[in-house]
């Protein structure tokens, strides 16, 4: 039996196999529901023109330079293994309510893909058209994969393992739970709101108002950017971070235990714990501050 990989000590994702029955090869399908309840089959060079859910409840597929160009081809599938791939704009919404997917060097150019799936793994994709992408999905494992367009990706999803990743999207990993991101560029307004249990190691976030909200966030040797970041936080961890020019009225009503390497344009009202920055431009101590009020700021590192 396969053993799950686990990320912080957490089962993400268990690999699978693939039992297959049929082959073919070099084909071309439209219309509507072209391979339904098909089960055990491998393809190669085959063509799904534009029509409905082309491979709807299926189980054991092998998909290999295939282009799909129709709506839905992947629902309801268990098992299935997607390799140098194309699914055209037209083929939105192409994987939801599936389980046990491997995807690799593959394009994705339709928007608001993977919708309440688990067990996923994508390694090489690229999806230009990012939006609404990955919700409410569980067990993903993610390997130089790159985003655009990528408003609201990974809402609400769980037992995540992402490494080397770029984004472009705004909005991203809210409402997510148990998550492990290591070399990401992540460019992204409001990401990670309302978390539960996410680190982050040695990446780049840029956007305003980052992890408001959040529970357990920690991110090691990671810089940050934008305005008022990391506020309304429980249990803030920071390790050997940098923060840029445009982080002002950083931490309001946060606990944190943070230790920053750079200087900070500006500190309001942290509610506890410990605060430690190269330098400080402002610190905002005023009524609003919230109990304890003991949060304690220094500037010798």
């Amino acid at each position: 039996m396969n053993k799950p990989v686990a990320v912080e000590n957490k089962e993400v994702y268990s690999p699978f196999d693939v039992s297959v029955q049929k082959v073919i090869e070099g084909r071309e399908f439209g219309g509507e529901r072209a391979l339904f309840a098909t089960n055990g089959l491998q393809m190669t060079d085959v063509v799904f023109h534009p029509g409905e859910s082309a491979l709807k409840c299926c189980s054991d597929i092998l998909a290999d330079k295939c282009r799909f160009e129709g709506k839905y081809p992947f629902w309801h599938v268990d098992r299935f293994k997607v390799s140098d791939c194309v699914f055209t704009p037209g083929a939105r919404a192409a994987l939801w309510y599936s389980k046990n997917l491997e995807m690799t060097r593959t394009r994705v150019d339709a928007p608001k893909m993977f919708r309440e799936m688990r067990n996923i793994s994508l390694d090489g994709v690229k999806i230009p058209d990012a939006q609404e992408t990955l919700w409410e999905c569980h067990g993903i494992r993610i390997r130089d994969v790159e985003v655009d367009n990528a408003d609201y990706i990974f809402s609400h999803c769980s037992d995540v393992d992402i490494d080397r990743y770029k984004q472009n999207g705004n909005y991203s990993f809210q409402y997510c739970r148990n998550v492990t991101i290591r070399n990401a560029v992540i460019n992204s307004k409001d990401a990670f709101w309302e978390t539960d249990d996410v680190t982050v190691y040695d990446s780049e976030i840029n956007g305003e108002y980052l992890g408001w909200h959040s529970r357990n966030l920690r991110l090691v040797r990671c810089r940050i950017n934008g305005t008022q970041p990391l506020c309304y936080c429980e249990n803030l961890v920071m390790e050997d971070c940098t923060m840029g020019n445009e982080c002002d009225l950083s931490f309001e009503d946060s606990s944190l235990k943070a230790v920053v390497n750079s200087a900070i344009v500006s500190v309001k009202n942290p509610r506890s714990g410990s605060l430690s920055a190269l330098s400080i431009g402002e610190i905002i101590i005023d009524k609003n501050v919230l109990a304890p009020n003991n949060c304690a700021i220094t500037t010798e590192l």
